[in-house]
């Protein structure tokens, strides 16, 4: 990949490694609540969302000298952050398995679509895939590279987490 050349982000990670608080201040206002929804969005709980969001700016400090510059800063965050997200679901799993045995909230009003219910309920790779295409707006490419997979991966899983939220979303179960 070349680098991309994204202008005030360079002169942003400039003074972010020469350690210039103001310049993290700047990243962190700019980024923070976008970075938020995308947490919220993968792990359908906003505290540890926000959780996942600090220990992604932790990360992006440490790992700033490597920053290579093939993606803007805002994707590089949100590669870091889907990382967080997903080890943030494996420590959960343990829960989760006994929470599948335990009633869910009740629905609102009567065969009411549960939007975000279907998409908690999607598969982690599913989930993941359609919230960074569909929501956040990333293409297969920027999918692949965030997610480590290849871009024709990227497409199959969001088709086959779009005909797993129609199903749902119609009543059916998967």
């Amino acid at each position: 990949m070349r680098a991309v050349s994204s202008g005030p982000d360079e002169v942003l990670v400039a003074r972010l490694l020469r350690g210039d608080e103001d310049a993290f201040r700047t990243l962190f206002r700019a980024q923070a609540g976008r970075l938020v929804l995308l947490g919220q969005r993968l792990l359908a709980d906003r505290a540890e969302a926000e959780d996942a969001v600090q220990e992604t700016f932790l990360r992006a400090l440490r790992q700033l000298p490597g920053f290579r510059r093939e993606a803007a800063l805002s994707t590089w965050l949100s590669g870091i952050l889907v990382n967080c997200c997903r080890e943030a679901l494996r420590r959960r799993r343990p829960v989760d398995a006994l929470s599948d045995e335990l009633p869910g909230p009740p629905r609102e009003g009567a065969g009411g679509v549960d939007l975000e219910r279907a998409l908690r309920e999607l598969p982690d790779g599913f989930r993941e895939v359609l919230v960074l295409h569909d929501v956040e707006g990333y293409t297969h490419e920027e999918i692949g590279a965030l997610l480590g997979i290849e871009p024709g991966t990227a497409r199959g899983q969001l088709s086959r987490a779009r005909a797993r939220m129609r199903e749902r979303l119609s009543g059916g179960t998967s």
